[in-house]
């Protein structure tokens, strides 16, 4: 009988908290912006301050059909790269391209963390800094912050520069966790579904896509470990924290496209409860432990037969079997399905210009 390998039960527990808090996090980062129920005491300013976050596209079911075959061109476009010209370049590219991206990512994640701290009404209490482009009547572009944010940014330069700035062979596994979390907290924050027929059909889509890549060819292995870039969370295989084992790891991918659906389930849940601070999350919370059981259930696979899985092929279902479920339950599987988000997201705006005219 073998002994249990605690440090590798570790790593698997520790990579489920990185992306179950990653997701977490987005999900409410995802929520309308509460602002507006404050009121107008703070004045016409500071509704312009975070207009952008509250009117953010959201993505239809066209969109959803399109996103396997946009992924498949680009990963196999990735794969010639890689095979016919090698990996070097193509990683000192796109290593660079997200040390870049990172800065504004990890920007406006603490930003998200610093308001979280300090609460919303005591954010609107910091001054407002605006920089603008004009000629004569005419603005080209505008940017507006409040104090704390400036003096986060150049906080948030240091992961980048040291990632980029470190060899190959001496990437920080810290840096890569904090900028793959920050990417991923954002993109969740502002990827957000339409419907939970778009959720359905983006998760299919990607379920075979997925299977395909990873069972019927060798591209989407030899793509992911031939490219060094922070687009994945990694957890050493030592309760110690040594690297001397190795590191599990979970692409960015796995992490940001079910959390759509779990961060889609929180702002149902949200609508339901007429737009309340505090409410009930049956739908939230159900499609969280669907995402963790079914991560588990790729990472027992994987350690049983030894083998890669593709996370997508026990995530998928999960996800639209947790809401479905949930549905028929609560006697609500046809609200549900027919809720629109983007519907509300466009009704309160046409709400709020009444108010105002």
């Amino acid at each position: 009988m073998h002994d249990t390998d605690w440090d590798l039960l570790a790593s698997y527990a520790g990579l489920v908290l990185l992306a179950t808090g990653s997701i977490y996090a987005g999900a409410y980062g995802s929520l309308p912006n509460p602002k507006r129920k404050l009121g107008r005491k703070a004045g016409k300013d500071d509704d312009e301050d975070e207009e952008d976050e509250e009117f953010t596209e959201r993505m239809s079911s066209n969109d959803a059909w399109l996103f396997p075959i946009i992924g498949s061109v680009a990963l196999g476009g990735l794969y010639i790269i890689v095979t016919y010209f090698g990996k070097e370049w193509i990683n000192w590219i796109l290593g660079w391209y997200f040390s870049i991206a990172g800065i504004g990512s990890v920007w406006k994640s603490s930003i998200s963390l610093a308001r979280y701290i300090l609460g919303e009404a005591k954010w609107r209490k910091f001054h407002i800094i605006r920089l603008s482009a004009k000629k004569e009547s005419t603005t080209f572009a505008s940017l507006s912050a409040r104090t704390p944010s400036l003096i986060l940014l150049p906080l948030a330069v240091i992961p980048s520069a040291l990632y980029a700035f470190s060899p190959a062979s001496q990437k920080s596994v810290l840096l890569t966790d904090l900028l793959g979390l920050s990417f991923s907290h954002n993109a969740l924050s502002l990827l957000k579904l339409d419907s939970f027929k778009t959720g359905a059909i983006l998760l299919s889509g990607l379920f075979f896509y997925d299977v395909w890549w990873v069972f019927g060819t060798v591209v989407m292995v030899k793509v992911a470990t031939s490219l060094d870039v922070p687009i994945k969370l990694l957890w050493p295989k030592s309760i110690a924290f040594s690297g001397n084992r190795g590191y599990t790891m979970l692409g960015l991918g796995d992490v940001v496209i079910p959390g759509t659906v779990v961060a889609l389930a929180l702002r149902y849940d949200y609508h339901r409860s007429g737009g309340k601070r505090s409410f009930g999350k049956p739908y939230f919370y159900a499609a969280l432990f669907a995402y963790v059981g079914g991560l588990l259930t790729t990472m027992t696979v994987m350690h049983t037969f030894g083998k890669a899985q593709p996370a997508l092929l026990y995530l998928s279902p999960s996800c639209i079997l947790s809401f479905v479920i949930t549905g028929i339950v609560r006697g609500e599987l046809g609200d549900l399905w027919a809720w629109s988000d983007e519907a509300e997201a466009g009704g309160s705006r046409e709400n709020d210009v009444r108010k105002e005219t």
